[in-house]
Order: C-alpha cells, then sequence, then structure tokens
C-alpha cells in the first residue's frame, strides 16, 4: 500500500509539473558563457511550461556556493542547475573539503552544449600566436598575468595544461566568473584567457582580442583561420567545456524525464539551435543516462590529471 501511494505520488507531482515558477540555479556572475545559455533556454522554457522560469546567480568559491546551493534545493523539479565540466567533475578533486559530492548530489537531465574555447590575448601583448607567446613567456617567467572563472574552473585548467605541456609559467588571476575576468582582459589589466567561444567571438571579430588557438581537436568553422593548439606546437592538448541541466538528487524519476523531454525539444527548435552555432557551441541534448557516465569518466580523468600536473585551487 506504502508503494502504492509513493508511486501515485509521483505521477501526480510529474503530471502537475511545473506547479509554480522554475529557478536555474548558475554557479557564477551574469555575463559569463554558464549564465548566457541559461537564459536562452529559459525563455522557450518558460513559454513551454507556463510558468516563469529565473535565471539566478549564486557566485562565489569557484561554484561551490552556486553548486551547494542547486543540491540542497527541494527535489521536486523546480530548482535545476545549469552545471560546468569544472563544477561537475573537477571542484571535488581540487576541494577534498566540500561539503558534498556532486555526482551523488545531483539527477542528471541532459548534457546541453559542448562549448568551445579559444586561447585569447590582449592585442597590446607581443605575441600574435602560441610560439611567440610560448618565447616571450620564457623570458619573463611569472611576468604575464592570465585570468579565470576562479581557481578550479574550466578557464583555470585548461590553462594550468598549457604551461606544464608548454613548459612555462603564467601568474593565476582568479576572478568571481568568466564576465569580470573578461572586462579585465579587454581592459589590460590582464593579457590572457583560455574561455570560451561564447563570450570571446564578439571581441574577437571587433579587434579586441587577438585569437591565439582553439583548443579542441580541430579548427572552428566561426574561426577558420585560427589554429588548433596542436597546429600551433602544443601537439598533446585538447579541452573541450560543457554546460549541461541536472536537478537536485531525489528527484521523482517522472519529472526528470518530463524535464528531459521538454528541455530536448526547446534544443531541437532550429533557431535555438543556430543561436548556439553562432556563439561557438553545438547543441548536445542526450539522454541522464548518457550524460551522467559521462561525468562519472570524466570525473576519473580530471582525477588523475589534476594529480599527475599537482594542480592546486591556488
Amino acid at each position: 500500500m506504502r508503494l502504492f501511494l509513493l508511486l501515485f505520488f509521483w505521477l501526480t507531482l510529474a503530471e502537475a509539473f511545473p506547479s509554480k515558477p522554475v529557478r536555474v540555479i548558475v554557479a557564477f556572475p551574469p555575463g559569463g558563457g554558464t549564465d548566457i545559455v541559461a537564459r536562452l533556454i529559459a525563455v522557450p522554457l518558460g513559454e513551454l511550461w507556463k510558468q516563469p522560469v529565473v535565471v539566478e546567480n549564486r557566485a562565489g568559491a569557484s561554484g561551490v556556493i552556486g553548486t551547494e546551493a542547486a543540491a540542497r534545493a527541494e527535489p521536486d523539479g523546480h530548482t535545476l542547475f545549469m552545471a560546468t565540466m569544472g563544477n561537475m567533475t573537477a571542484n571535488q578533486h581540487l576541494y577534498p573539503k566540500m561539503a558534498l559530492d556532486p555526482l551523488r548530489a545531483f539527477a542528471p537531465i541532459t548534457k546541453v552544449v559542448d562549448v568551445h574555447f579559444v586561447f585569447m590575448a590582449n592585442p597590446a601583448l607581443k605575441a600574435d600566436g602560441v610560439p611567440e607567446l610560448i618565447a616571450l613567456a620564457k623570458s619573463r617567467p611569472g611576468e604575464i598575468h592570465y585570468s579565470s572563472s576562479g581557481p578550479g574552473g574550466a578557464p583555470h585548467l585548461a590553462m594550468e595544461l598549457f604551461k606544464r605541456q608548454a613548459g612555462v609559467d603564467l601568474t593565476h588571476v582568479p576572478y568571481k566568473g568568466s564576465g569580470p575576468g573578461m572586462t579585465d582582459l579587454l581592459g589590460g589589466r590582464v593579457m590572457l584567457t583560455m574561455d570560451s567561444l561564447l563570450q570571446g567571438l564578439p571581441h574577437i571579430r571587433a579587434g579586441k582580442l587577438r585569437a591565439l588557438a582553439v583548443l579542441g581537436p580541430k579548427r572552428s568553422a566561426l574561426l577558420p583561420n585560427v589554429p588548433t593548439m596542436a597546429e600551433a606546437g602544443v601537439r598533446a592538448y585538447s579541452l573541450t567545456n560543457w554546460f549541461g541541466l541536472l536537478a537536485p538528487a531525489g528527484t521523482p524519476r517522472e519529472v526528470v524525464m518530463q524535464l528531459h523531454a521538454d528541455v530536448v525539444r526547446v534544443l531541437k527548435d532550429e533557431g535555438i539551435r543556430n543561436k548556439v552555432h553562432d556563439m561557438g557551441a553545438d547543441v548536445v541534448g542526450n539522454s541522464p543516462e548518457e550524460f551522467g557516465a559521462w561525468m562519472r569518466a570524466e570525473s576519473a580523468q580530471w582525477a588523475e590529471i589534476i594529480k599527475s600536473a599537482n594542480i592546486r585551487p591556488e
């Protein structure tokens, strides 16, 4: 009888979902890639659900504050988390005292986008490409500063991998999200970053930033003349970030599957797909099971890389 009542409750909840406004927590300030994608899908989801979908920025501690806030929300589907690679698969290896294990604290819904990263420099830096940058950095160890979204985020990890493979010493300047770091890169207070095309492409096209290389395994159609890191001489280098949607662990399976179906429906819209592509990302929309397996495998890879490269929060 108890099992029947529980099943009835779950089915009723799924049928009624959403019964109130839905919030999507982003663990970084407004203006970053995660925030941009969250707001892009929030509008059509709100129209589909006939409920407001509100993006809530909970920045701080390299995304840990937002991650923990989302994980502790009521598991009824009305609070979602737009997570990054760093939030879900790297932070737990950099911050062993985290209050939760992200992979256990959330129910996967879908990987929303794969996000292509680009190595960007302020034009005032006397380096037209990666080989010139490596030579300059070796002649001025520790003098060139780079920005990141915070310790343990994908921009930080990406640059630390580059430093290790290129044998250079660059100084890390962490920010509370990519948006503030991009502002300082444009203003010349830092000289380098590795971050998403979502943020960097307009500034590259305007000539305000210089693209040194793309970080993925192949060139971007949006920057066809910019080499990959491998083509630029850092042979073993390749990195692609991602943003994905999750719900707190314990969210009823029926609600998770409805969320998945509705989000994938939005992602299949041609207008959304074109906007995502034009910003330098690729729509994914995989299953909860595929997304979960991807995160577990990537977490194991980052654990090994972080340990072998001795990457630390600071």
